[in-house]
Order: C-alpha cells, then sequence, then structure tokens
C-alpha cells in the first residue's frame, strides 16, 4: 500500500491500552494505517521519516475551556486593580482615582475581597463618591461585583428583583434592601458590552487561540461556554463554523449550551437540541447542557455538605438531586450529553444523586455522558460513587499546587488537606480527564497542557515552571499521594478525553483507523523530570496526518 506518510524508529506512546508502545507508524488520507513495529512497515510504500527515537504520542485533548467567554474578556476592560486596608480604604483610594479622571461614563476596578477585611461595602458607599456616572468593582475571582445605584438603575435591579438562584446567584441583601453587591449569575450582566463588536474583531482572538493550539499540539477542546451571554455565545459558535466550512478550523471545538439557573431550563434544553442540529461540522459538534451548578470556595458560593468553618453557611446549587434526574432523563430521550461545574462537595453529591435516579428508573437504556468538573472537594462517601455510576471526574491538575492555610479559614484544618483528590478517584476506575478552564486568552502561558502535568505530577508551583511567579508555592499541596503518574496525566490528556466527548472511536489513540492527529517531541515525556516538565513543546503537530506548527 502507498502511504502518504512513514514513520520508524520512534519511541510510540500510543494512549492505547491493548496495544501502549510502538516503533512505527503509516498514515494515508489523514488516518493511521499502520502502527506496529517495523517489521510491519514492509507492506508500506512511500518516503519514511526516521525519528531516531524521538517520543511521539497522540495529539492532546482540552476538556474544559472557554473558548467563547475568553472573546469577552479580551475586550473587556477589567478596572484599575488595588490593594486597600478596609472598606475606606478602598473608597479613598477609588474616590482619589475618580477626582484625577473626571467625566468618565463608567468607573471600573478590580478588588480582592479580602483587603475589605470582613468589611461591607455598599451602593450607597459607591453612591457618595460617584453620584453621576456608573462605578463596578469586580472581585479578583470574577464571580462577584459591587456596583453603584446608577448600575442597578440602569438594569432595572430594584430590592423587589428575584435571586436567580438564592443561596448561588444573588443580591446580596439587608434589612430587605439590595447592597450593590451581587454573586455567580446575578453579577455577570454587568461585566461585558458586546454588541459593538464586529465579526473581525471575534476572529482575530479566535485565530490566536487556533495558533496556540496549532503551536502547543491541542488538537480538540471542549468549550464549557459562556455564562449569561446566549446570544453572543451562538454568535461566536456562528463565525466558527464559518471558519470550519471556509477550511481555517484545524482544531476539532466540542460545544455547550449553557445554564445558570433553574428559570431558563426548558430554553436551555430547546437551544442545546437547535445547536445540536446547527453547529454540526468536520470540526465542530454541539451535544452538551453545560451547568453552573454551584460557585466558588473563596466567596461561599460552592455548596457544602459540611458548613464553611468561618460563616456556617452552606453554600447553594441551583437544582436539586430530582431536578439533575429530570435534566439526565431529558438528555437521555434526546441522545444529548452532560457536564457540570461542580467545585463543592455538596454540588457533585447532588449530581451523583440525580444520576443514581436517573439510571434506577432508565435502566440499561441510560446513556448520557456525564461529566462532573472541577472536583475541589469531595466527601469521603462519594469518591467511590464516580466509577459506580459512570460520572467522568474532570479536574484542572494546573490548580492543584497552593497553601492550605488560605483555605483552611474556610474549611477547616482537615478538609483545606484533602483537595483535589484525583488519584483517590482515578485508582477507583473512574474516567478521569484533565482540562485548563480558563477564560481569558491573553499569552496563554496557564492554558498549557504540560503546565498542567507538571503540577499534576507534582502537586508544586516552583521556581522552575513556567507560570508567574505570583503563582509559586512551596510545599506539596496534601494529600500528597494523590500525585498523579506521567502515563495517567497522559491518558487523562488523551483517550480519556476523547471518551468524554464521544469521539474515542475516531481520536484520542494512535490506533490503525483513527485520525492520524500526533504530537513529535525531542525529548521522552515518560522519563523527563517533573519539575519543570510545563516548558515542554512539540516539535512538530500534526493534524489528520497534515503538519500544522
Amino acid at each position: 500500500m502507498r502511504a502518504d506518510r512513514i514513520i520508524r524508529n520512534a519511541k510510540i506512546f500510543t494512549a492505547d491500552k491493548n496495544y501502549p508502545q510502538a516503533s512505527a507508524l503509516a498514515v494515508k488520507d489523514g488516518k493511521f494505517v499502520y502502527v506496529g513495529d517495523e517489521a510491519g512497515l514492509s507492506e508500506y510504500d512511500g518516503e519514511v521519516t526516521d525519528l531516531g527515537g524521538k517520543f511521539l504520542m497522540p495529539a492532546i485533548m482540552d476538556t474544559h475551556v472557554h473558548v467563547t467567554t475568553s472573546i469577552g474578556f479580551e475586550y473587556a476592560d477589567l478596572g484599575v486593580r488595588f490593594e486597600c486596608d478596609g472598606r475606606q480604604g478602598a473608597l479613598d483610594f477609588m474616590a482619589d482615582y475618580i477626582s484625577k479622571n473626571p467625566g468618565l461614563p463608567r468607573y471600573r476596578f478590580m478588588l480582592e475581597q479580602k483587603y475589605l477585611k470582613g468589611e461591607l461595602l455598599t451602593k450607597e458607599d459607591l453612591d457618595s463618591i460617584c453620584p453621576d456616572s456608573e462605578l463596578i468593582i469586580l472581585e479578583g475571582e470574577c464571580h462577584s461585583v459591587w456596583v453603584n445605584s446608577r448600575i442597578l438603575n440602569a438594569y432595572g435591579i430594584t430590592d423587589e428583583t428575584p435571586d436567580p438562584v438564592p443561596g448561588l446567584s444573588y443580591f446580596v441583601r439587608k434589612d430587605g434592601h439590595i447592597t450593590g453587591n451581587a454573586f455567580e449569575g446575578a453579577a455577570w450582566p454587568f461585566l461585558f458590552d458586546l454588541k459593538s463588536l464586529t465579526d473581525e474583531q471575534i476572529e482575530g482572538p479566535l485565530l490566536r487561540f487556533i495558533d496556540y493550539c496549532t503551536k502547543t499540539g491541542v488538537s480538540v477542546v471542549f468549550d464549557a461556554g459562556f455564562p449569561e451571554y446566549e446570544e453572543f455565545h451562538e454568535r461566536v459558535y456562528s463565525l466558527l463554523r464559518k471558519m470550519d466550512l471556509e477550511g481555517k478550523l484545524p482544531v476539532y471545538i466540542d460545544g455547550c449550551y449553557m445554564l445558570t439557573r433553574p428559570a431558563k431550563l426548558e430554553q436551555a434544553l430547546e437551544g442545546l437540541k437547535r445547536f445540536n442540529r446547527e453547529f454540526n461540522t468536520e470540526h465542530m459538534k454541539v451535544h452538551t447542557l453545560k451547568i453552573l451548578l454551584d460557585g466558588t470556595q473563596k466567596i461561599h458560593t460552592a455548596a457544602m455538605v459540611t458548613p464553611y468553618a468561618d460563616t456556617g453557611e452552606l453554600g447553594a446549587t441551583a437544582f436539586d438531586a430530582e431536578g439533575m434526574a429530570y435534566i439526565l432523563k431529558s438528555l437521555n430521550e434526546a441522545g444529548l450529553d452532560l457536564h457540570v461545574h461542580t467545585v463543592g462537595e455538596r454540588a457533585s453529591r447532588t449530581l451523583l444523586d440525580g444520576v443514581e435516579l436517573a439510571r434506577k428508573e432508565l435502566g440499561d437504556s441510560f446513556r448520557v455522558r456525564v461529566t462532573s468538573c472541577h472536583l475541589e472537594i469531595q466527601d469521603d462517601a462519594d469518591l467511590p460513587r464516580f466509577a459506580e455510576l459512570g460520572v467522568i471526574a474532570n479536574f484542572t491538575p494546573w490548580w492543584h499546587a497552593g497553601d492550605p492555610k488560605l483555605t483552611e479559614s474556610w474549611l477547616g484544618e482537615e478538609r483545606s488537606k484533602k483537595a483535589f483528590r484525583c488519584k483517590t478517584i482515578w485508582d477507583s476506575g473512574a474516567l478521569v480527564t484533565w482540562s485548563s478552564d480558563n477564560v481569558a486568552y491573553a499569552d496563554f502561558w496557564n492554558w498549557s497542557p504540560y503546565l498542567g502535568m507538571e503540577v499534576g505530577m507534582t502537586r508544586l508551583r516552583t521556581e522552575k515552571t513556567r507560570i508567574a511567579d505570583y503563582n509559586r508555592t512551596k510545599e506539596v499541596l496534601p494529600p500528597a499521594d494523590e500525585r498523579m503518574g506521567i502515563e495517567e496525566m497522559l491518558l487523562g490528556y488523551t483517550i480519556n478525553g476523547a471518551k468524554q466527548l464521544g469521539i474515542e472511536e475516531r481520536k484520542g489513540s494512535i490506533e490503525a483507523g483513527k485520525d492520524a492527529d500526533f504530537l513529535v517531541f525531542d525529548k521522552d515525556l515518560l522519563t523527563a523530570e517533573h519539575e519543570g516538565f510545563s516548558y515542554n513543546m512539540p516539535e512538530e503537530v500534526y493534524i489528520c496526518g497534515k503538519k500544522v506548527n
């Protein structure tokens, strides 16, 4: 047989459990037609490349990123970042800035909540320093805001406005009156003004993203959506579809329809069905409902089984177990899948309980691929349930480092030392996948799968790590025995990711009949030093047999 590409003398990590290592392969018409030892190449004609023992592996899958949200942040003015000493310090800084920059229609700032030292910042405070313009302060984690009365009035927010999801997505109130502090989905509509963006302005960052993927060897991504901006999310998908039809999209985009609140459930189910029909090109598919089931630990919107140690709060979930079961049955009937944001221990438990209810009712007809992502804190009793119920566990491994003392005040000493128990879930037999979960393109340093691999293996971010200085750590994040091995990292970024997205028949491993998506490295990743692993980059990147870098 005449082959388009023949490779010999390579160290090939196939991600195929039946044939994990090989030394030769052949490609024809964008597919692997042979994978094995060099003796088998005798049946193939064509130009032969001798890799001299270089390392070769499947292309990488990042199974939770934010392609569309990142466009929003590309053009958003997030404000002047500052630190302060309590509420009055914040007001003094902003008042001084406003006096030096008079007449702006909107003033924007960014502030970590910790700098308020537990003091309440209200719309009346903000009105006192900025009565004639809009003023918004974005909390550093981007999950909550403070705004003045001008912004509330512009969006029609009053004391009678209901909270989208009480305890999760809500307007902070005092004595029944809104304070100007809003959390999660209640806050997001204030952040972006996207209607004026041209197609060219949207395509520019998308092309940068595609360039990043082709350089780093990411051939497949799952886009995890854009909360509260359904129209813009669809607009970006329309442009991606157009790019694919024009041959400008080599990267496979697996998309979603996002749901943030129960009131939008039926709209989301119908919207997903429409997306599934309309966005269906060679490199773009949409078959997944993405749900924000809870929030974050930092602002205590992540849902907990055991109350937060400092406030006694529990957080909240957007749906209960019965609601999740209903959603799962609806998706099952439509042949669609589910991906759920689950930071807190009660969020993942609610999802697991919902899956258990749906499975009991549907039996062998249950076919929804269910992914639970982030998984920062798990209750011990729920760790084996991922494997038992067939729920995929998606982690963001570059997060798997830090100082547990930072969260000890929120969670208590014991729970703060039980973060990101990915190895335990992996060893239970569950399918585990890896992702970068980023919301801004910037310079892409923290999108790197090699950063994810390094921190996943070390639970450290040292001076050898390719990362910003302020993100470095000195000690292994406990539990130390949750560190992963290199093969587990590679599998989670390849074949496991393909299984999460339902494309394992086409992608994810180097096997005859699959798309010839593969990477060539001058360093053997299986034996490379773990610290500093983040500096690895492929020499050559191939998608469907074509070199793209």
